[in-house]
């Protein structure tokens, strides 16, 4: 079933918006193994037990039944499958922007589930990076300014937020860009600045959804081989759902999600 309000390649717009706001206010296997958060400090986002169900009119469609994952500091994991599989809506779902209809997501330890709105947004800000396969950066605004969204949103002093932006920008390449809008800015350049606005605040991992789909072959390997290099240097984890088995290649660990499970590939 190929349906957008279930599984796309791309956050679903209403998502994004959803996204902004919530943060500004503040076949048969065995499953992915887990390992509990609280006893194992290297463990930064897991899910247990996680199922979704979508009901619409007569139909009810069941697209994840009962996905463990565990991830740690540090890791890259390629989550591949079919599409309209569930791959985006398990991403969601381990980033907050949706609830699970049963089962668990921590984020260090702490279920999302029983955190209220803007405690959910400040946690997000502060741990966890997401990159679309559209970029979501604010049309009005310079690459600087996107990208210090997520620390303006912090009230930070803006010197701080101007600096840190500047910074990363210069890291992902674009620092003779920095003032422009994304309507002067290349596809890969608009998707450069999207890394860096996920990256700026140093989160513990970065959930990537389809990140390079929007992008030709040369720009997309050179994209994601930006990411993997930053995720890499800083410590960040890297969750990265695609149809791309090149890159998914590219990860130290490969999951394919079949009929609503995990499976391990590698």
């Amino acid at each position: 079933m190929n349906n957008p309000s279930i599984e796309s390649g791309k956050v679903p717009a209403a998502l994004g918006a959803a996204h902004y706001r919530m943060v500004a206010e503040l076949a048969d296997a065995a499953p992915e193994n887990v390992l509990d958060p609280a006893t194992n400090p290297a463990v930064v986002l897991s899910a247990q037990s996680l199922t979704k169900r979508f009901s619409e009119g007569p139909l009810n469609v069941s697209v994840l039944q009962g996905v463990d994952l565990q991830i740690r500091r540090g890791e890259t994991v390629a989550i591949v499958g079919a599409s309209g599989s569930g791959k985006s809506t398990l991403l969601h779902l381990l980033g907050g922007l949706d609830a699970p209809t049963s089962g668990a997501v921590q984020l260090h330890g702490r279920d999302l589930a029983h955190l209220r709105a803007a405690e959910q947004g400040r946690l997000r800000n502060r741990h966890l990076g997401f990159v679309y396969q559209f970029h979501h950066l604010l049309p009005e605004f310079s690459a600087l300014d996107n990208v210090a969204m997520p620390l303006t949103i912090r009230r930070l002093a803006p010197m701080e937020c101007a600096e840190a932006a500047s910074k990363i920008l210069a890291m992902v390449g674009l620092a003779n860009r920095m003032q422009h809008r994304p309507s002067e800015l290349s596809g890969g350049e608009r998707q450069r600045v999207a890394i860096a606005r996920a990256l700026v605040t140093r989160p513990d991992c970065v959930l990537a959804d389809e990140p390079t789909g929007n992008l030709d072959r040369s720009s997309a390997d050179s994209v994601f081989a930006l990411m993997l290099e930053l995720a890499q240097a800083h410590g960040i984890a890297l969750v990265l759902v695609t149809h791309d088995a090149s890159l998914a290649a590219r990860c130290k660990r490969q999951l394919q999600l079949v009929a609503g499970r995990l499976v391990s590939v590698r």
